[in-house]
């Protein structure tokens, strides 16, 4: 597993470190015609030999080269201001899947899985789907009747800002949990009432404020609930 972890670190560093805004720029205005796609390329070929140190990498390096170069220039020819969020990602998966896939063929033995837990596996997915999308729901229905009426304008305040949040929030305490770093928590929950503070107090309603602590404890609650459960029954 090494390997591929290698080919990952080569691949951060010719996608993120050493490639710079101007290449990044040009690529965009010149797509195919910009020779800054071509260095771009072989310096993950270059980064990809040097990394791994084994000669008989290279035809498996040519092949990362030249599967990131057909990559970049799909990315480049068919992305626009529209969808570049969503060619970025796919871009990024695909490097990733290509260098699983040279990870894959060079190593005779295949890959070893046995130290996977496949039941932990699912038991510990289904807890993080459900610390999503699930439990704002169940919180939103929850505290449905409190919800305060105010004059807060739509664009004072990012758009489900709040959901993500939460979302966010549940899954760091989850983590913490199973790692058994149940400080993090405090810490995370020190953060959020300090950014929250300005907020309700500028508000000056206290259904607002009662609001807010009965999400959040809730949000919390549930996440530290589930964490336990899922904790003990590994």
């Amino acid at each position: 597993m090494i390997l591929f972890v290698k080919l990952l670190l080569a691949h951060l560093l010719g996608d993120f470190v050493f490639q710079s805004d101007h290449w990044v720029r040009e690529k965009e205005l010149k797509k195919h015609r910009s020779p800054k796609l071509y260095l771009h390329v072989l310096l993950h070929g270059l980064l990809t030999m040097v990394i791994v140190g084994e000669i008989h990498f290279w035809p498996y390096a040519a092949g990362i080269v030249i599967t990131h170069f057909l990559t970049d220039w799909s990315k480049l020819i068919f992305q626009t201001d529209n969808n570049q969020k969503t060619w970025f990602f796919g871009d990024q998966i695909l490097h990733v899947a290509f260098l699983f896939l040279a990870f894959w063929l060079y190593t005779p033995q295949g890959i070893d899985v046995s130290w996977i837990d496949a039941e932990k596996m699912w038991v510990v997915a289904t807890a993080l789907v459900f610390l999503t999308y699930p439990t704002s729901v169940l919180i939103r229905i929850l505290i449905s009747r409190w919800t305060p009426k105010t004059e807060d304008k739509p664009q004072e305040s990012l758009e489900n800002a709040g959901k993500y949040i939460g979302m966010l929030e549940r899954l760091f305490v989850f983590t913490f949990i199973l790692t058994d770093h149940w400080e993090g928590i405090g810490f995370l929950l020190a953060a959020k009432s300090i950014f929250r503070f300005g907020d309700l107090k500028e508000s000056k309603e206290r259904k607002l404020t009662e609001y807010v602590m009965i999400g959040t404890l809730l949000s919390f609650g549930l996440a530290v609930l589930v964490g336990m459960l899922i904790a003990e029954a590994a």
